[in-house]
């Protein structure tokens, strides 16, 4: 396997263990190939959900630019929500794992079909 395969392995594990869901395998692939060399930068793979600035930028470059989904007070409600279910206490917070449990919430697997 190569490295993005062991880091879909990765994310999937998270999703299993940390965040009580099923990974379907096709769409976290997908929203993995869409972070783009992100996922292999200790930074740039994890969301910091201390950050107000960095919850904002997920909002603008991936809910409204990617999902094509409309600023409304609903989406950092929904990114909160998202990091709750990740744990607040889990310190890497990974990416991929982020995008794809927003994807699932917002019903937007359309998006990477």
């Amino acid at each position: 396997m190569g490295k993005r395969d062991d880091l879909i392995a990765r994310y999937a594990d998270d999703l299993r263990n940390k965040c009580g869901m099923e990974p379907d395998m096709d769409l976290l692939t997908k929203v993995t190939i869409g972070c783009g060399p992100a996922i292999y930068n200790d930074d740039a793979s994890t969301v910091a959900a201390t950050q107000p600035a960095e919850l904002e930028t997920v909002k603008t470059n991936f809910l409204i630019k990617k999902l094509g989904l409309p600023d409304k007070d609903k989406l950092m409600d929904a990114i909160h929500s998202v990091i709750e279910t990740y744990g607040k206490s889990e310190r890497n917070k990974y990416r991929a794992v982020v995008y794809y449990m927003l994807t699932k919430h917002f019903g937007k697997e359309s998006v990477y079909g």
